[in-house]
Parts: C-alpha cells; structure tokens; sequence
C-alpha cells in the first residue's frame, strides 16, 4: 500500500464533496458524520462524476440515475450490482493520507 499525502488545502474547511486529482485518480472527499471518506469519483453505472452528488443514510448518491453506494465498503444498494472503489485515510503528524494499492505491473519491474 502506497500512503500519498492529500495537499492541506483539499482538507480543510472540507464541507461538501470535494473532488481531487491523485496519482492521475479522480477521487472525492466526502465529509459525513464527523469522518471523512475517499471514494472513486466515477459513478460505474453512467459514468457521472459522483462530486455532484449528496450523502444519505450513510451512502453516496449518484446525481444521474440515483444510484446510491456505501461510504465505507463502495457496494451499491441491492440489486444494483456495482460499486465504486473506496480508498483508506489516515490523519498522522498533521496531515492526510490516502492509501492505493500500487498497480500489478509495478511488481514486475
């Protein structure tokens, strides 16, 4: 796992979604209930960039067709079957962090 310091200012005030470019990923912050979330930023059903959307009951909704996914795990509501990548954050001496996993061909070099 590869942990990449989120740029300060994409972090504070943080009140809504936020979309970021890391690592060439499109992802966005999600504030909800006191934590913070990253998520990829592409809704796999249309393809709509889910920073225009809102938060309920604990998910993400997609503002296109309402498709609704899971902060924490990425699962879409049942009988969706999809899901959108969620990325692990930390908070250590100060700053942000986001964990990616690094890409198979990676390995091979």
């Amino acid at each position: 796992m590869n942990w990449i310091e989120i740029p300060a200012h994409h972090v504070q005030d943080l009140k809504g979604i936020r979309k970021l470019k890391i690592v060439g990923r499109s992802i966005c912050l999600i504030p909800y209930e006191g934590k913070i979330y990253a998520t990829s930023a592409r809704c796999p059903h249309a393809g709509a960039d889910l920073s225009g959307g809102w938060c309920e009951e604990g998910r993400l909704i997609c503002p296109y067709h309402r498709h609704a996914f899971d902060l924490a795990s990425g699962r879409g509501d049942p009988g969706q079957g999809d899901y959108i990548r969620t990325f692990p954050l930390k908070y250590e001496n100060n700053k942000w962090f986001i964990g990616m996993k690094k890409p198979w061909y990676n390995f091979l070099r």
